[in-house]
Order: C-alpha cells, then structure tokens, then sequence
C-alpha cells in the first residue's frame, strides 16, 4: 500500500503542475503516493480561482 501524500504536498504539485514546471521526480510520487480525487478538487478549485482572478482583474481594467 502507497504511504499518503499530504493535501498541502497534493496543492504544492497541482500549483506546479498548473505552471507547467512539475518536475519528472514529483510527478512519479504524485502517481504513487497521491489519490485522484484529491488532485481533481484542488485542479477544479485552482481553475475557479484562475476564471475568477482573471474576471476580476477584467472588470478593474475596463472600469
């Protein structure tokens, strides 16, 4: 049984992963040691705050 990757290791890596700079080290733990669906709420929540920050800095911009 894998050892459990802990959720600030699993939000370090999807930031990274996100940036595309994710090193090939990093991304075999995370394959081993993480758990998926750990990895698609944090990716889901990265992306919303993405949308959100870019709609905001929109709406300074053009107003």
């Amino acid at each position: 049984m894998a050892d459990k990757q802990p959720i600030s290791q699993t939000i370090k890596s999807v930031a990274f992963a996100f940036l595309g700079v994710q090193s090939e080290k990093n991304r075999e733990r995370d394959f081993t040691q993480g758990k998926f669906s750990h990895f698609v709420v944090i990716g889901l929540i990265a992306v919303i705050l993405f949308i959100l920050g870019l709609v905001s800095i929109v709406s300074m911009v053009l107003a």
